[in-house]
């Protein structure tokens, strides 16, 4: 079978190049001409975990290409995934310009049936856009070329993206014909061949149920963050309380450890899109609002941690962060949490050193010259007033801490995801707050 993938970011480029290491012939299209020679040199543009050498692999095999123009890939093409970016406008709802564009030229240009199965994230309703703006380009062309439109949503987790996809725990795909279902049964059969974990269902459902489990999760981190918070005032245990919670089978114990805020490019993009989709229909979806509150505010909890421990006299500190990217095993910083750390910090005065094992290019194009970028963990803290951990990268979780404290202004840590001991710090001689405690 050949397929070909529209966009080459983390959803298109992991999609394809797993598909290939399947046996499929898979092209990825971006418009991007510098993204494109980058890949065909062996040049990966984001940090995951194993795929540098599946894509060198594939590549080697003949069954992975690279490409910048779809118009020249459609022939002998059976299904094309869009897989382009969906960024929110300012009022939250997913721009979608970009898929309709990649509906616009498939219309203009396809010879023989072919199957467009949506993979970026998009409200409910895409799919049909898709289909009028398809069938629109095909009437000014005056011919008759069978097509059919599906949905098929993305469940990969940035750091364990290549795992998610091989062994996925289902495969959700929204299809309104017969000819469509067969196909995607045809594509997925050679991954599930033992447990065949691909949920058929109709394509409103599925734009759906993409954004109804992200903002589950995310509901579950704010849930737990608000928790936490409380049991700060009232002298509870949020970590007592998750594995009180979390051992009944109706609840379970996944998304539900409390920390400094959730980030990435799916949980706040999906969470604004889905309380819009929810305007838009005549509906306030006031748990997701809440949610979104929540997950706001747990952004500046670190911050106001450090303030109050210096009583407000903050200006002309040195701090230093562990951690840039949203979470561990990737160098995505959209919406992370250090982002807002960083402006606050600034603004109040502070001079910060930041560290991070793969973020770092990301972090200087993001964040330029305002603050300074430290080798390692010891580096960034030398002379500093406060360490703030803000990603959990497992390297971080037994530094030598005799030779943090030696090097260090104040003996202060600031643990934004719950990881270090308390007790065991104090005998250091070290500080340590951390969250709902």
């Amino acid at each position: 079978m050949k397929i070909a993938i529209v966009g080459t970011g983390y959803v298109g480029l992991v999609t394809g190049t797993c598909f290939a290491e399947l046996g499929t012939d898979v092209t990825c299209i971006d418009v991007n001409e510098e993204k494109i020679k980058a890949l065909k040199s062996g040049i990966i543009p984001i940090y995951e975990p194993g795929l540098d050498t599946l894509v060198s692999r594939n590549v080697t095999a003949g069954r992975l290409h690279f490409h910048t123009d779809l118009r020249e890939v459609l022939e002998g093409v059976e299904i094309v995934f869009t897989a382009v970016g969906t960024p929110p406008d300012e009022d939250g709802s997913a721009d979608l310009k970009y898929v309709l564009q990649v509906a616009k030229t498939i219309g203009q240009n396809i010879k023989d049936y072919k199957l467009i199965v949506t993979k970026s994230t998009v409200p409910v309703g895409t799919a049909e856009k898709v289909r009028a703006t398809i069938q629109a380009e095909i009437d000014k062309r005056a011919v008759d070329v069978p097509f059919d439109v599906a949905s098929n949503p993305e469940f990969l987790k940035e750091g364990n993206a290549i795992d998610d996809f091989m062994k996925p725990d289902r495969v959700v795909v929204g299809v309104d014909s017969e000819r469509a279902k067969l196909l995607m049964t045809d594509l997925y059969k050679p991954m599930l061949l033992n447990n065949f974990r691909v949920i058929f269902m109709d394509i409103p459902s599925a734009e759906m149920t993409k954004y109804a489990a992200n903002a589950m999760l995310a509901t579950r981190i704010s849930f737990m963050n608000d928790i936490a918070n409380l049991c700060e005032r009232v002298g509870a245990n949020p970590d007592m309380i998750r594995q009180g919670i979390g051992s009944d089978t109706r609840i379970g114990n996944k998304f539900l450890y409390p920390g400094c805020g959730y980030g990435g490019s799916c949980f706040p993009k999906d969470v604004k899109a889905l309380i819009k989709t929810g305007k838009d229909n005549g509906y306030r979806m006031r748990v997701i609002e809440a949610v979104e509150e929540v997950n706001n505010d747990q952004k500046n909890i670190l911050f106001d941690k450090f303030r109050e421990y210096y009583n407000g006299d903050i200006k002309g500190k040195k701090v230093a962060l562990w951690g840039l990217s949203f979470k561990p095993n990737t160098d995505d910083m959209r919406e992370a949490p250090a982002l807002v750390l960083v402006e606050s910090l600034i603004s109040a005065g502070c001079t910060v050193s930041g560290y991070d094992p793969v973020a770092m290019e990301e972090a200087k194009r993001r964040l330029g010259d305002r603050i300074t970028y430290a080798k390692d963990i010891y580096e960034t803290s030398e002379n500093a007033d406060a360490i703030f951990h803000v990603t959990e990268w497992r390297e971080f979780r037994m530094p030598d801490w005799s030779r943090l404290k030696s090097s260090m202004n104040h003996p202060l840590v600031i643990d934004g995801r719950n990881v270090f001991d308390k007790s065991r710090l104090a005998e250091y001689g070290f500080a340590y707050l951390n969250i709902g405690h």
